[in-house]
């Protein structure tokens, strides 16, 4: 598990949990050692095929299921209530649905909240944090491998 563990108080559930913080490559099989230079964030969108095709995805974790997890990516908006996102697929790397074909279904999130947030764009990197598992979604963007619950969602600040 390449994903750090730290205990740490998140104010929005008003009350102290473990959080565990995970990185894209934690959402992989366990036994897939290789990370593709794509899921890496490393993306030539100039190159980038004009295929709509989904890779398929060898299958989904579900060591996090029901934790609080915190994991960073970038929004593919999906609902909005005013002007901000309630409903997003958090993605590994910028472009990810929109401008390249979407990863396989197991490097993608489906993220809800109650707050909407005010994202100024898909180039925008944030954290989100909240319960996680994984549960197959299909939309018309990409299937999609896991969800979370999102008590915050906030600018990523590396």
């Amino acid at each position: 598990m390449g994903g750090l563990v730290t205990s740490t108080l998140v104010p929005t559930l008003g009350f102290a949990e473990e959080v565990i913080d995970l990185d894209w490559e934690d959402l992989l099989p366990q036994d897939n050692s290789s990370v593709p230079e794509i899921l890496r964030g490393i993306v030539q969108h100039d190159n980038a095929p004009l295929s709509s095709q989904q890779p398929t995805s060898a299958q989904v974790r579900t060591d996090w299921n029901g934790k609080v997890v915190r994991i960073p990516g970038y929004i593919v908006p999906i609902d909005y209530r005013g002007t901000g996102v309630v409903a997003f697929i958090l993605v590994p790397y910028v472009g990810a649905c929109v401008h390249v074909p979407p990863p396989p279904a197991n490097q993608l999130v489906l993220v809800t909240t109650d707050k909407p947030y005010e994202s100024v764009g898909l180039f925008e990197a944030v954290q989100v944090t909240g319960v996680f598992g994984a549960a197959s979604t299909s939309t018309q963007l990409a299937d999609i491998g896991y969800a979370l619950s999102a008590d915050t969602v906030e600018p990523f600040k590396g």
